[in-house]
């Protein structure tokens, strides 16, 4: 693995690899560490064990991810395929956002994954988002420049010939319960112990670190390192270790979802999600080969289950009696802290950002990746313990600001909620970037400063802001512009529209995928 550069806690001598590691909690956060640990030291000697209990259920709020998701299953060694059709799995090539603005040329736009094709267009918009700001007539719309976005207009896969010269970000859509299930299988092939047990108490030592869990069949398991997968109520870093909370509810208002499966198109196979705003919220739309997710992500204080659900099922034209309905509430915010002591936290024990930009998983790939990188630098102790928690929360607070500028960005103010939202403070960080969109059409400087280091891109921000229409200034005509400050649309799209030909139809690329 990479070389993992952190900050080193004070006075930290050297351990040793740990003889055991008791995961505490499965879903697809618990299988995923499961698998991961195993590869990295189980032919060390080092025994990993699951306990779950078959009382509790997984939460599994959403069926997207990042293309983070890939370099996970590329470092397990899994082949993409074998794992896509063991959880119905589909492309992703982004997300597209519908009714978060009120202009009608901004009502809908893309937030693609970025490609080394981008390259060609990437100056032009961003040349042509200055001259908006300034008040010329041009197409900034992020919709018009990048080949991603062209895939998912034609529904194909971001697959490209192994010919094609170009690398694509892509990431996918799944079934979590299946997910788990095989990561599951995978993981106890490679040795890793399944034990099923409630968790009844756990015991620490003198030092403060975790020593034993006990179930209520009495049986207790004893670790030298203990993960932390046991859900929102995260019951070794949170109830045992007692490492603070910390709310994002005041920044992010949307608590609580509804879902409702539906059947999937035989037809069309789309490879992107939908975030579509809704009165108190945002809908996604999440294709699979087995069926379509639907789900309806909202603030509890401005609308209660029963209106959210009535709401959802009226958005996806459905009747009362269509389609089971299921009912989650969200804990958003982070603890202090993701390693303390002996014990790491991952998935919804370490914290949870509502799910508009499907970074859950982001988060346990990237946590995991993280922490075996920094424990095998620091020999197996607690070297790098406060360097992790500080990358961590960093993490969390640029994907956080991300995910609430969407709200402070969007034009919409026909319901209390989007008033709410839009009358929020931004963060400190937020405003500079505001700012310099605001000033000058450019924030990479002021991403730069901050020292972002979450996985988004500048032009993601870009596409954002522009895509629902921050251009505030009155218009000025295009034909005032010099020839040679007008971009060729015409050029960009037949560009994108020649690249997309390389690549296959989504439908039939799973397929083929099925039956190779």
């Amino acid at each position: 693995m990479n070389q993992f550069s952190f900050n080193q806690s004070k006075e930290q001598a050297p351990g040793s690899l740990p003889k055991s590691i008791l995961i505490l909690g499965g879903g697809t956060a618990g299988w995923m560490s499961a698998t991961l640990l195993a590869k990295a030291w189980q032919a060390l000697g080092v025994k990993v064990t699951l306990l779950e209990s078959d009382s509790i259920g997984t939460i599994g709020v959403g069926e997207g991810t990042t293309p983070s998701i890939k370099r996970f299953f590329d470092m397990l060694g899994i082949d993409e395929k074998e794992w896509m059709q063991a959880s119905n799995a589909t492309f992703k090539t982004g997300i597209r956002f519908n009714n978060w603005s009120d202009k009608p040329e901004f009502s809908t736009y893309f937030h693609p994954f970025f490609s080394q094709l981008d390259q060609y267009w990437d100056q032009e918009f961003r040349h042509n988002i200055k001259l908006k700001q300034q008040g010329y007539g041009v197409s900034a719309h992020p919709d018009t420049f990048f080949p991603m976005t062209t895939l998912a207009k034609y529904h194909k896969a971001p697959k490209a010939p192994e010919t094609f010269p170009f690398g694509m970000h892509y990431a996918y859509h799944f079934d979590a319960g299946l997910l788990a299930k095989f990561l599951k299988k995978k993981a106890q092939e490679w040795g890793v112990i399944h034990a099923i047990g409630t968790v009844s108490h756990v015991d620490t030592d003198n030092s403060g670190n975790i020593s034993q869990v006990h179930a209520q069949d009495g049986t207790c398991y004893e670790a030298d390192l203990f993960i932390d997968c046991s859900g929102f109520r995260s019951i070794l870093l949170g109830e045992t270790l007692e490492v603070p909370y910390l709310s994002f509810s005041q920044r992010l208002l949307n608590d609580s979802a509804v879902t409702i499966a539906t059947s999937t198109n035989d037809n069309i196979v789309p490879s992107i999600t939908q975030a579509t705003a809704l009165s108190a919220g945002w809908a996604w739309k999440i294709p699979l080969t087995s069926r379509v997710g639907n789900g309806y992500v909202y603030s509890s204080k401005h609308l209660d289950a029963k209106q959210a659900e009535s709401e959802l099922r009226a958005h996806l034209g459905l009747k009362e009696d269509e389609g089971e309905a299921r009912h989650l509430k969200m804990k958003v915010g982070r603890y202090q802290k993701g390693w303390h002591k002996n014990c790491v936290a991952l998935g919804l024990s370490q914290g949870f950002i509502e799910p508009l930009e499907a970074t859950a998983l982001h988060f346990v790939s990237q946590s995991l990746i993280d922490f075996v990188q920094a424990f095998e630098q620091g020999q197996y102790s607690a070297k790098y313990q406060e360097g992790y928690n500080q990358h961590l929360a960093k993490r969390y607070t640029d994907i956080k600001d991300y995910i609430e500028l969407h709200y402070l960005s969007s034009h919409r103010h026909d319901t209390q909620y989007w008033k709410d939202c839009k009358a929020m403070q931004p963060s400190q960080g937020l405003s500079s970037i505001l700012a310099a969109w605001k000033n000058t059409g450019e924030v990479d400087q002021a991403l730069q400063q901050q020292g972002s280091q979450n996985l988004y891109t500048p032009l993601s921000w870009y596409c954002m802001l522009a895509g629902v229409g921050q251009f505030n200034r009155t218009l000025k005509s295009a034909k005032h512009l010099p020839n040679n400050a007008m971009v060729d649309i015409q050029k960009i799209t037949e560009f994108n529209e020649s690249c997309s030909q390389f690549f296959p139809d989504h439908k039939g690329a799973l397929e083929a995928q099925a039956n190779a």
